[in-house]
């Protein structure tokens, strides 16, 4: 099943998610959302803006728990929210949540799907607040590496591969990257 916003909005209360995440995944569906619509209108795509939009707002439904259970769980959040979605039926979006964190089996060359929009959006937004991919990588290496070398490495070859899914993206799309703050703007007005 592919949840309704407004039922995504009541799982993101069911599971109490916090304002700041809730708040954060509102964001990261508004930058799906516009990705997704762009190129949909291309006519080349075919892609589920439900799904994308449903993906985009319970990607961080399983932080919660993982912010309960500490740090070492809270990296694992991707996989507890795909956990959350399967126990509620949400199959359809279990593997865009899953995959949030870390893209399994990116091509560059392939299909642009579901999954992709909605792991560069999540890249795109630091708390409520559409940032650049260098920026993004910044606040993950001071939040989450902690001066680990091995983790630090982990997530600057991530934030590559999701520079390598802005690309391609992209390639498809009549506005680049930085625009995206001005047209939710303008979205909200």
């Amino acid at each position: 099943m592919i949840p309704t916003i407004e039922q995504c909005l009541e799982f993101m209360t069911q599971y109490e998610m916090p304002e700041n995440i809730k708040n954060h995944s509102i964001m990261v569906e508004k930058i799906a959302r516009i990705i997704t619509c762009h190129l949909k209108d291309s006519g080349a795509f075919h892609l589920s803006l439900e799904r994308i939009s449903a993906g985009a707002l319970l990607h961080d439904i399983g932080k919660t728990r993982g912010l309960d259970e500490g740090e070492t769980y809270a990296w694992n959040h991707a996989d507890m929210g795909k956990v959350i979605c399967l126990e509620n039926n949400l199959d359809e979006i279990a593997d865009i949540v899953k995959e949030h964190v870390r893209l399994e089996n990116f091509d560059p060359d392939g299909d642009i799907n579901e999954r992709e929009i909605v792991y560069y959006a999540d890249k795109r937004v630091t708390h409520e607040r559409i940032v650049d991919l260098e920026e993004r990588t910044e606040y993950l290496l001071d939040h989450y590496a902690k001066k680990d070398k091995i983790r630090a490495k982990m997530i600057k070859e991530n934030m590559a591969i999701c520079a390598r899914v802005e690309k391609k993206l992209f390639a498809h799309l009549r506005f680049d990257p930085h625009e995206i703050a001005s047209m939710i703007d303008r979205m909200d007005k």
